[in-house]
């Protein structure tokens, strides 16, 4: 007997979990991005949190919004838990965001080698400003071993996407690999 009333208990509670269609994550998303750009914050907001469990890039729209304090008030240590949660789930996007953060000290005091492993994850996949963030990681020598022939190879794929500064950085790195 207990055993059927902690399953049905299990089921009233998956009831109030609410899962949309493909359909309907698209279009809630969608109306977020349209409200967003719109310049209705708040109602961004409140689109994307109500799909974030549902949908990786509601995540991290969701951590940006309370990154920046748009339609929601400034929250960085709640930005990061949401970037965190949006980088886990393997988002390039939320993955460069919250090395970034972290970079920055946003939440907290810089933290580049809590950083290192996210940008890495993210310049894995091209993500151009990740690679070019990385690069300068390793042309400078200081949260990860010295690498140039590395920095080269990240400036010149973050070049290629156009990052702003990333061929001029490339132009001065010294030749061979120190």
């Amino acid at each position: 007997m207990k055993r059927i009333l902690a399953v049905l208990s299990l089921l009233a509670l998956a009831g109030c979990v609410t899962v949309h269609t493909t359909d309907e994550l698209k279009d809630i998303f969608d109306h977020g991005v349209a409200e967003y750009d719109a310049g209705h914050y708040a109602e961004a907001f409140k689109l994307f949190q109500s799909i974030d469990e549902e949908d990786v890039a509601a995540m991290r729209n969701e951590g940006l919004m309370l990154r920046k304090g748009l339609g929601v008030e400034k929250d960085p240590a709640a930005a990061e838990d949401m970037l965190r949660r949006a980088a886990e789930a393997g988002l390039p996007t939320a993955q460069y965001d919250l090395a970034e953060m972290l970079l920055n000290g946003e939440a907290g005091d810089p933290d580049p080698k809590a950083a290192l492993p996210w940008l890495m994850s993210a310049a894995s996949v091209h993500h151009p400003i990740a690679e070019y963030r990385l690069a300068i990681l390793y042309e400078e020598g200081t949260v990860i071993d010295r690498n140039i022939g590395l920095a080269r190879k990240l400036y010149a794929d973050a070049a290629a996407r156009g990052v702003p500064g990333a061929a001029e950085r490339l132009a001065k790195l010294p030749a061979g690999n120190p």
